[in-house]
């Protein structure tokens, strides 16, 4: 009777959790995050330009631009077929420059015959090679006015993330696969290069002033196709010199293209206090850098956007989300308005928020019904808007002016980290609640093999 009980038991523990799953998986769409409403009541004025990684999978290589309005309608999108899109920004005179990567199956990609050549039609490898391209689109016909491209081994850590117009015309370029930041001009001619190698790997002084002794193997080399330093953004200055974000190594440098030495370093390899695989950082007025803390780990718990003192290191400000009834996930890039708002994107809740000088968020548009995987969001005037005026160097305030939203809730906190690591892998509806429903479902199953075990024994 005991052994039936258990039996019993467990069978109800299995069906219970299978249930759950099924129809955690049937109301997906609903279980979501999204807004109640595209309120502007405090918002900065301006249309918001949204770039997307892809939709549904970080391996769909479905990804766009759109430009939405401040009621949260898409007035305009441009859609490259069969390409992983990161950033994009609005230029001076009014074209789109949009940082891809295209996988082997757009139409025109070859892959050269040293990354295996391209795939024939049917085979499952479609992502042999990956074609990046950063390209300079007419808004009103879509057409690419310009672009620099080049080929390199595979999308997953190689496509390009982030080019920026230079008021000299040039482009600045953050070459990810390839461990380097350059400029290009209108020809396509490389006017200026700094390789990470020559700078901050081992040997360098960079390497013996910044590298833990204890941590050398975690930052050395381990191949050319590697992903080494993963470098995912670059911004020229208005002092002139260049800003790098190296993620993999947690720092954020400022370099000196006249002498291409290292002028200044934010944080430190392995000092995860002040931010651990970040994204997108904004240099602001008053000597801080606004930085979307990417990474789910380490001792500041992350998932949130910080703004650092780039002499000091010290965190000035800080903005999660736990306060706001939202905590973020995977946030990489965040902005500081000239009227003192923050716009963020959380990649992993598939939205873009605005949040005000108190923590409170005045403004969101929401992807999440796609599962956008949003990367980048930038507050502009319409391009057709009779004078377009960038904002991009207008003065902002810095944070330590500013109330930001953090962490309250350490139970809340560890469920919205297990969630965020299992979203990288599972499907966008698994969060911590699904995870605990199959551990249990799992052991039910155990658990009911052990008795028939027993039983026949």
């Amino acid at each position: 009777m005991e052994r039936r009980r258990r039996i019993q038991v467990l069978a109800a523990v299995v069906l219970l959790s299978t249930a759950f799953l099924g129809v955690q998986a049937l109301s997906a769409a609903e279980k979501r995050p999204l807004p109640d409403d595209n309120t502007t009541s405090g918002a900065y004025p301006g249309y918001t330009l949204v770039s997307t990684q892809s939709y549904d999978s970080f391996r769909n290589d479905n990804g766009d631009v759109r430009l939405v309005a401040p009621d949260g309608e898409t007035v305009w999108r441009y859609d490259p077929p069969n390409a992983f899109v990161f950033d994009a920004e609005l230029t001076e005179n009014g074209t789109v420059l949009v940082s891809m990567g295209e996988s082997a199956r757009a139409p025109g990609v070859e892959c050269p015959d040293e990354y295996g050549g391209t795939p024939q039609a049917g085979t499952p490898d479609t992502f042999r090679c990956i074609h990046n391209r950063v390209v300079e689109v007419d808004f009103e016909t879509q057409d690419v006015v310009w672009e620099h491209a080049w080929y390199d081994a595979f999308p997953t850590h190689h496509e390009v993330h982030d080019a920026d117009r230079l008021e000299n015309g040039e482009t600045v370029i953050a070459d990810m696969g390839n461990d380097r930041v350059f400029t290009v001009d209108g020809s396509g001619a490389v006017t200026w290069q700094w390789n990470a190698t020559a700078h901050i790997a081992e040997g360098t002084d960079f390497w013996e002033e910044h590298v833990p002794e204890d941590s050398q193997e975690e930052f050395r080399r381990q191949g050319p196709e590697s992903d080494w330093t993963h470098m995912n953004d670059v911004d020229r200055l208005d002092n002139g010199n260049v800003q790098v974000s190296i993620r993999n190594f947690d720092v954020v440098l400022e370099i000196d293209p006249g002498t291409d030495e290292i002028v200044n370093v934010v944080g430190q390899p392995d000092d995860h206090a002040v931010m651990n695989e970040q994204h997108n950082p904004m240099r602001i007025d008053g000597g801080t850098v606004l930085i979307a803390d990417s990474s789910h780990g380490g001792p500041a718990g992350a998932d949130r956007v910080v703004e650092v003192d780039a002499a000091t290191d010290e965190v000035v400000w800080i903005y999660d989300g736990t306060g706001s009834g939202t905590k973020l996930q995977w946030p990489r890039d965040a902005d500081r308005l000239p009227n003192g708002n923050t716009l963020i994107t959380d990649s992993r809740n598939s939205r873009v928020i605005e949040i005000d000088r108190n923590g409170s968020v005045v403004w969101q548009y929401s992807l999440a019904r796609e599962g956008g995987i949003v990367y980048e969001a930038d507050r502009i005037a319409h391009p057709d808007a009779e004078a377009y005026l960038p904002e991009e160097h207008a003065e902002v305030p810095s944070g330590r002016t500013l109330d930001g939203r953090t962490r309250s809730d350490p139970i809340g906190e560890v469920g919205a980290v297990v969630g965020s690591w299992a979203g990288l892998y599972l499907p966008f509806w698994v969060g911590a609640l699904e995870i605990l429903a199959a551990l249990a479902g799992v052991a039910g199953l155990v658990g009911l093999a052990w008795e028939g075990w027993r039983a026949r024994g």
